[in-house]
């Protein structure tokens, strides 16, 4: 019985990190290489506008794909299920890291950005601003993609 509510709990686990995942591969990928052809101004414009809707819808996604990962690793110790429970442990190590870059790094360049959004203010240091927020991003899909590999794992191994 536990295995089978860990599973479900690490599918949903699965489902609510990959939107994270998809969502920063899409910025490294993508808006990336499009905020590079575009001047100070409309980056910041874009991506201020993107945070604001980002940092309102995407918090339960990324809360609940946490919280189900805890579930996940905590389901796995119970069921005695070693291989799942340090599966889940490398995901919720990954996921626990992701936050913390956010928190530190994006999270206070998303708050500026979407200031200078509101207000039509565009910030001395918007480029260096942009720049700084796009180099976490290698580390934000790598750590994602671990999460879900972790998932993965643990969804095979329970």
């Amino acid at each position: 019985m536990l295995s089978t509510t860990g599973q479900l709990v690490a599918v949903i686990a699965v489902l609510a990190n990959a939107v994270v995942y998809g969502t920063d591969v899409c910025a490294a990928v993508i808006m990336r290489s499009v905020y590079r052809k575009l001047d100070d101004a409309t980056v910041t414009v874009s991506a201020g506008w993107g945070h604001y809707y980002g940092d309102k819808r995407m918090p339960i996604v990324g809360a609940g794909g946490v919280v189900t990962a805890v579930l996940t690793l905590v389901i796995a110790v119970a069921a005695g299920s070693p291989g799942a429970a340090l599966a889940a442990g490398i995901t919720v190590a990954a996921l626990l890291t992701w936050l913390g870059l956010y928190v530190r790094i994006a999270k206070p360049i998303n708050t500026q950005q979407t200031a200078a959004a509101q207000t039509g203010i565009i910030p001395p240091n918007a480029r260096a601003l942009q720049d700084k927020w796009d180099s976490i991003l290698k580390y934000r899909v790598t750590l994602q993609l671990t999460a879900l590999a972790g998932l993965s794992a643990a969804l095979i191994l329970f």
